[in-house]
């Protein structure tokens, strides 16, 4: 389970939690205009645009979890259990003129040649999504995707191979159900508040609030993903900070700690506790990927501008110990 969301403050930020129960090798990683992007059915990319993010790196392959590239575009792919529709991946039932892509490399992918959510779309009718395992140990996951740059968000979810294109203009992504189940299920909290509500019960009466927040009685606190969505949104539209760096990274954190999951409040059904990993920032203008763990809530930042000319990957392991400042 997992929260994305995007936020405009002056520069164009991404942000995303990872709540899973297994650590699946994570690390930061940036991938140069001149290393070669492969996938399994496509041309490899022998140049393209240079890609930040976190990624397990497998065979020398990195595969993104989320990631921003050099132009400000964002994606995250978040998990989307009970709707495995990919096309098989037996070439000979599949469209032969689609660009034939693993759920695992579609990040890479569209991060390589687009610069715009508007060339995402005019790409995605060319792709045909294949149920294709990277390898025997890592199987093939159901998934959806958030795409967005500074000006447009989109949603791509897959439907019998074949990628549905959602408009989002609430900027907010969890996973099942569907997107356009989250769309309609805030209509439900329309008069959610971060204002301190009128006496409409007893207007003859001068009754008054007891406390700050009142207004948002209702407001779900669950960690289900409808939950999470809907909190989400009412934070990213609700709250505000100052135009600068520091202030807008904040902000960016501050928001996902709200929809964050502490260990052992969701369990899985093989008993494990399912918790916020990390959670990231991204300043897609840029090009800087802030993250912090579950152990570490220290900010750790990892420019890509330093590294486009590179010749190889970099990768930064993840930071986990506490860090804490102590007064002398």
């Amino acid at each position: 389970m997992c929260t994305a969301f995007t936020f405009s403050n002056g520069d164009f930020y991404f942000g995303r939690n990872m709540d899973i129960s297994d650590s699946f090798g994570e690390q930061v990683v940036i991938t140069p205009r001149n290393v070669p992007v492969r996938t399994k059915r496509c041309a490899v990319l022998q140049e393209h645009y240079a890609i930040i993010g976190m990624a397990n790196v497998t065979q020398h392959t990195p595969l993104y979890a989320e990631a921003a590239n050099e132009k400000g575009l964002c994606i995250a792919s978040l998990n989307f259990p009970g709707h495995l529709s990919y096309q098989t991946a037996d070439q000979k039932e599949a469209p032969t003129q689609k660009r034939m892509l693993a759920p695992y490399e579609l990040i890479s992918y569209l991060l390589s040649v687009c610069a715009t959510v508007e060339e995402v779309r005019r790409l995605v009718p060319d792709i045909c999504v294949i149920a294709l395992p990277f390898c025997e140990h890592l199987p093939v996951v159901s998934l959806h995707w958030i795409v967005a740059d500074q000006t447009s968000c989109i949603v791509l979810e897959p439907e019998n191979g074949a990628l549905h294109i959602y408009d989002n203009p609430l900027g907010v992504l969890t996973n099942n159900p569907p997107f356009p189940f989250h769309q309609e299920n805030v209509r439900q909290y329309l008069r959610v508040s971060a204002q301190s509500p009128k006496n409409e019960i007893v207007p003859q009466l001068p009754l008054t609030p007891f406390g700050q927040g009142i207004g948002a009685v209702g407001l779900p606190g669950d960690f289900s993903p409808a939950s999470r969505f809907v909190k989400t949104v009412f934070c990213k539209w609700n709250s505000m900070c100052e135009q600068e760096e520091p202030a807008s990274v904040s902000h960016v954190f501050h928001v996902l700690d709200a929809v964050s999951m502490v260990r052992g409040c969701v369990m899985t059904e093989d008993g494990k506790p399912d918790i916020t990993t990390y959670s990231c920032c991204i300043n897609a203008t840029k090009g800087i990927y802030y993250y912090k763990t579950y152990e570490n809530n220290q900010i750790t930042a990892v420019p890509l501008t330093a590294h486009l000319q590179d010749t190889a990957v970099s990768t930064y392991p993840l930071l986990t110990t506490q860090q804490i400042r102590y007064e002398q």
